[in-house]
């Protein structure tokens, strides 16, 4: 069973129960001793003459006015006057923020605290986030400082987190499931395993009607779907659900804590009838790991149906699972003559499913395909694996645990269709931090999986507790060291702020996990040598901060990190700072960067009048604008001059040199290197701990994202573009992606 902790009449097993949901727990109150609001009053603060040197400026944000709309767009909240935060309002709630948990863990544990020492200290770091030298993940510029951390905890700072499967049998079979649901809930993406497949037998609820009525929160919602599971798991199930939703705001209605709007009752009511539906075809039977993939997918479906929340999963399975493995592979049954015939059917389908409707989800029927000749013992497992993937099973990336000395050739085969599966392996992540300081068997041997973006070796239950500095935005690896100290202290701090999950509070108080990381890693190369950021900023960096751990350590009275370093792939962090994402290399030297908007933003108008460029949206026209920004760093080699090879160098590089938890990264191939994947894998496979590969086969599409441009048309595009006006914005911001990669964060429908 799971640990249930009582305080003051309170009960919790890891989220909030039915029982107590009127009751949901003030974090400050119950472990500082009180409601942070009450001590506002001595709420730590930035020197007012320190703050008015920045009013009315404006920092370097990256990539020619880009990073200033992803900052205004994604990052500036509402302020408790109405107006709309500027960068300067951001970092002062953000530092506050930091230094405020800081007094209050010293208060709470009656240990010294120099605010004169703290106020110095604070100056600087905001100095450092201004001058983007470094900064918190999205999800900590997005939440640090704001009441919503005071009363419901750290887990909405951080990135992402991981559970597993394996101890269905012992504990609540719900949990996991609704671990995942909770934190996707906050914008915190979830890695999980199939390792429960086989544990747990499905029963039908008695035959009994059980009302619940489900309260309008995000501790609701996660309790009816715990609920909803144990009535199919628990032999003394009091009998079948039936659902009131009549407390659940209306679609559209402003959400004041966590921020966006509502999203109505009625992706809840789906996801209660896939979860029932999918229960009720298993009675008698154990759930398989494509049951249990199945209905975490249902959950994040719902969650990124949600308006503000986005999220992303991750599944990890055993290599040699062969149905687990082929959950996406509608070609398994085709004959190679089919392939193509099936494929243009159900290209067809999704364009006449677009036409109807932006988010539609479109499902072929064995009819579809009369045309084609192809036999339906053949046709109907393709058809019903390719509905489930436009369906749900797009929500996760499902990759493997890998084993150092296994054949990688048939999982090879099936990367070099669509770059799935990834490669997790375990034995690395336990045993090993940099790998330049040799093996150290069961150094992190509770290590389970992984993010969904494989930056970091986690426990279950654990979080990705992230910061991100930019090494090409200093003078020198002098300069970067004094960065480090301050990034660490971020970290660091969040550490101290429990998450409303007992849980996950044991294992972060056990081991102060954190993931200082790097983004514009090969603008460091060009700017400084390759060998200089390895020897000078990687491996002199990784020891700077493991100082500063252990002075920290000391004065908080505190457990060191079992490990400080990662390389997160990064996305709109370091769209802000103007560098490349994490360890990868850009599409192009020079190129167009299209980004979305509303049609009916107040944004649209201030970047016409600016000069950019605005078009409808080919996909969207009636609801959405395309803004096009023109981008150029000749610096940097495009990742289409970079071998997989050398990509798989870099990674294995700064997992030796810099990153004590895992270096994520996604090797992109052209389609001559695919018989190269095998021997990379084969040539890297002692060397890393986790990899993922992505085709690379262009653009290939009106609008894309990234489209390659010539030199001389990002000039004279650029010479035409003033200064935008961003006074008029008074749209509500929404939250960030759970790891700040547009890549990771799950989109509905495709």
């Amino acid at each position: 069973m799971s640990v249930t902790i009582v305080k003051n009449g309170l009960k919790t097993n890891g989220a909030v129960s039915r029982n107590n949901l009127e009751q949901i727990p003030n974090i400050a109150e119950q472990y500082f001793g009180r409601k942070h609001a009450e001590v506002n009053g001595d709420h730590f603060r930035l020197d007012a003459g320190f703050l008015n040197q920045y009013k009315g400026k404006k920092p370097n944000f990256g990539f020619n006015g880009l990073g200033e709309l992803v900052y205004y767009r994604t990052y500036s909240r509402i302020a408790s006057d109405g107006t709309k935060e500027t960068f300067l309002d951001t970092l002062q709630r953000v530092v506050e923020g930091c230094y405020e948990i800081q007094r209050q863990h010293c208060l709470r544990l009656h240990i010294p605290w120099d605010y004169q020492k703290a106020l110095t200290s604070a100056h600087e770091m905001f100095v450092r986030m201004w001058n983007f030298k470094f900064l918190p993940p999205g999800r900590g510029l997005w939440m640090m400082g704001t009441q919503f951390m005071w009363d419901r905890g750290s887990a909405a700072l951080n990135n992402c987190g991981f559970v597993s499967t394996h101890d269905l049998m012992e504990s609540d079979p719900a949990e996991p499931f609704c671990f995942l649901m909770d934190m996707s809930m906050l914008g915190v993406g979830v890695g999980f395993d199939t390792k429960g497949a086989g544990k747990i037998q499905i029963h039908r609820p008695a035959n009994v009607k059980k009302k619940y009525k489900v309260p309008d929160s995000r501790e609701g919602w996660v309790d009816s779907v715990r609920q909803l599971i144990q009535s199919y798991t628990n032999k003394a199930a009091e009998g079948e659900l039936e659902f009131d939703y009549s407390s659940i705001r209306k679609d559209g209605e402003t959400i004041k804590g966590f921020g966006g709007k509502a999203s109505g009752a009625k992706i809840l009511i789906e996801l209660h009838n896939l979860i029932k539906n999918h229960m009720e075809s298993k009675v008698g039977k154990t759930l398989d790991s494509v049951d249990i993939t199945d209905l975490m997918n249902y959950i994040g479906r719902c969650v990124v149906a949600g308006n503000v929340r986005r999220t992303a999963e991750i599944a990890f399975g055993d290599a040699d699972d062969i149905k687990y493995a082929s959950m996406k592979n509608y070609k398994k049954t085709l004959l190679p003559s089919e392939i193509s015939s099936f494929e243009t059917v159900t290209g067809n389908i999704w364009a006449e499913a677009l036409k109807a409707s932006k988010n539609a989800c479109p499902k072929a029927k064995l009819s579809d395909f009369d045309s084609t000749n192809i036999p339906h013992d053949r046709l109907a497992p393709a058809v019903e694996t390719w509905n489930a993937m436009n369906h749900h099973r797009w929500a996760s990336n499902n990759s493997i645990f890998a084993n150092v000395g296994m054949d990688y050739k048939e999982i090879s085969e099936q990367i070099a269709v669509n770059g799935e599966p990834g490669l997790i392996w375990l034995c690395n992540m336990r045993d090993y931090g940099r790998l330049v300081d040799g093996r150290q068997p069961g150094i992190d041997g509770r290590v389970m999986g992984s993010n969904p973006c494989v930056e970091q070796s986690l426990e279950s239950y654990e979080l990705c507790n992230l910061v991100e500095t930019f090494p090409a935005n200093h003078d020198d690896a002098e300069d970067y060291m004094r960065t480090l100290k301050f990034a660490y202290l971020y970290a660091k701090t969040v550490t101290l702020l429990p998450t409303h999950n007992p849980r996950t509070n044991q294992v972060t108080l056990r081991n102060r996990r954190i993931g200082l990381s790097q983004s514009g890693i090969v603008q460091a190369f060009a700017k400084f040598g390759r060998r200089a950021v390895i020897r000078d900023f990687c491996d002199a960096g990784y020891n700077e901060i493991r100082r500063w751990d252990e002075i920290y350590s000391e004065w908080l009275c505190i457990q060191k990190s079992i490990k400080v370093t990662s390389v997160k792939p990064s996305g709109t962090v370091s769209l802000v700072a103007g560098a490349t994402p994490g360890i990868h290399h850009p599409e192009a030297a020079t190129y167009w960067r299209r980004v979305r908007i509303a049609k009916d933003s107040v944004l649209v108008k201030i970047l016409s009048d600016a000069g950019y460029h605005t078009e409808p949206s080919i996909s969207d026209p009636d609801r959405t604008v395309v803004v096009r920004f023109a981008v150029s760093d000749e610096r940097v080699r495009p990742v289409e001059n970079v071998t997989i090879w050398e990509q798989m160098a870099n990674a294995a590089d700064y997992q030796r040199y810099w990153a004590d938890n895992q270096v994520s990264c996604t090797v992109k191939f052209k389609l001559e290197e695919r018989p190269e994947i095998c021997r990379v894998l084969e040539a890297y496979e002692d060397q890393l701990k986790g990899i993922s590969f992505l085709p690379h086969m262009g653009h290939g599409y009106a609008q894309a994202p990234y489209e390659p441009c010539k030199p001389e048309e990002v000039e004279t595009y650029n010479s035409k573009i003033k200064p935008a006006d961003y006074s008029a914005y008074i749209m509500e911001a929404v939250g960030s992606s759970y790891c700040d990669n547009d890549s990771c964060a799950l989109q509905s429908g495709g």
